[in-house]
């Protein structure tokens, strides 16, 4: 049996970045999407502290595109609008302590490494059935998803 075989989708210098990927995760991919781009940018013990007061409820993630009937946070950092939400929160923290525990195995400076590349990609659709009154069934779809991240030592 022959396990299929990822590409990332962005090209680094393998000598100054580490990747981290998540294949096939049962998040919501529009919390999920919202939450990756916060992280993007940060070091990677800034997005582990940040994910881990996300799970705590201490810290609102802004939700900037997907805001239709989103309250008000008054935690957001920088936005007015944004969620709690921990099970995107705490899949893609288990992303970053992953990435992290490759970047110390390709010997990069922790304190110097930034989160450069943070995406969330269509996975696989699992079809199920609602099942209705009087013995019919509509369909349902579960939709899952793949996060991929990439820290590469900045520039000082």
């Amino acid at each position: 049996m022959r396990l299929p075989k990822y590409k990332y989708s962005v090209q680094t210098d393998p000598d100054r970045s580490a990747k981290a990927s998540a294949r096939g995760i049962d998040v919501s991919r529009k919390a999920a999407r919202e939450v990756c781009n916060t992280i993007k940018g940060m070091t990677i013990h800034q997005s582990i502290e940040f994910l881990e007061a996300v799970i705590d409820k201490k810290l609102a993630v802004p939700y900037r595109r997907f805001k239709k009937n989103v309250g008000h946070k008054s935690s957001v950092i920088g936005w007015s609008s944004g969620r709690y939400p921990v099970k995107a929160a705490t899949e893609i923290l288990r992303v970053v302590r992953n990435l992290e525990n490759n970047a110390e195995n390709n010997q990069l400076q922790l304190d110097k490494c930034r989160i450069t590349h943070a995406v969330t990609l269509q996975g696989t659709r699992q079809q199920g059935m609602f099942y209705r009154a009087h013995g019919s069934s509509s369909p349902k779809m579960r939709q899952f998803i793949h996060v991929e991240l990439v820290a590469e030592v900045a520039e000082m």
